[in-house]
């Protein structure tokens, strides 16, 4: 195991929470209404096109000709995007905090559109600490494309053996140890920290 000389955070869930059912629970008060609404018709696959780029307008429209008798909650999506982001993981943004105060490189890879992401820079202070962040919808690539990482990587001159990544989705995480980085799921607070104990990154 190389030393850890960069640390790498993905955001949403990991230091932002990420809710989309809480922005339509008074719209469509029936939870098993609501969960399918948002697994088949605005569902996370819909949701990574914006992510990669897609203008939300192209991407309202064309789910408005699948489903039109959707469209006042499909129009919503964007409009109530705020309830779906209800805060920063505090407990988190402390750990990442100190890493930065302590001198460790930090930046973030994340997949989150482009228009959104500006839009949360100005409530979430953490956002403008990172030395950098690659955000999907402004390089119109996601994770777990290979060539989202090989950007990060060129972009902030890292060393992908020296290079320790956190994100919640297991598929990223495996991607990021193909392409040889030192990578581990996000769970908890708790095992965050032992595992940044574990690499040798935090106290």
């Amino acid at each position: 195991m190389s030393e850890v000389k960069h640390v790498v955070f993905d955001l949403g869930q990991v230091l932002i929470r990420w809710d989309p059912e809480n922005a339509f629970r008074n719209m469509i008060p029936d939870d098993e209404e609501r969960r399918a609404f948002l697994e088949n018709v605005c569902s996370p696959e819909w949701n990574l096109e914006q992510d990669r780029g897609r203008s939300w307008s192209d991407a309202e429209a064309a789910l408005i000709a699948k489903y039109p008798q959707h469209e006042k909650f499909i129009r919503a999506y964007r409009r109530r995007w705020w309830q779906m982001i209800p805060g920063a993981i505090e407990e988190n943004v402390s750990i990442v905090e100190a890493l930065i105060d302590r001198g460790i490189d930090v930046t973030a890879l994340t997949n989150w559109a482009a228009d959104t992401f500006e839009e949360a820079e100005n409530r979430f202070a953490i956002l403008s600490q990172f030395r950098g962040v690659t955000v999907s919808g402004r390089v119109k690539l996601v994770k777990p494309d290979p060539a989202i990482y090989d950007h990060h990587v060129g972009t902030f001159g890292l060393n992908p053996t020296e290079t320790l990544f956190f994100d919640d989705n297991p598929d990223n995480v495996a991607t990021a140890r193909r392409m040889g980085w030192q990578a581990e799921q996000y769970v908890s607070t708790e095992k965050l920290t032992a595992a940044l104990r574990r690499y040798g990154v935090a106290a």
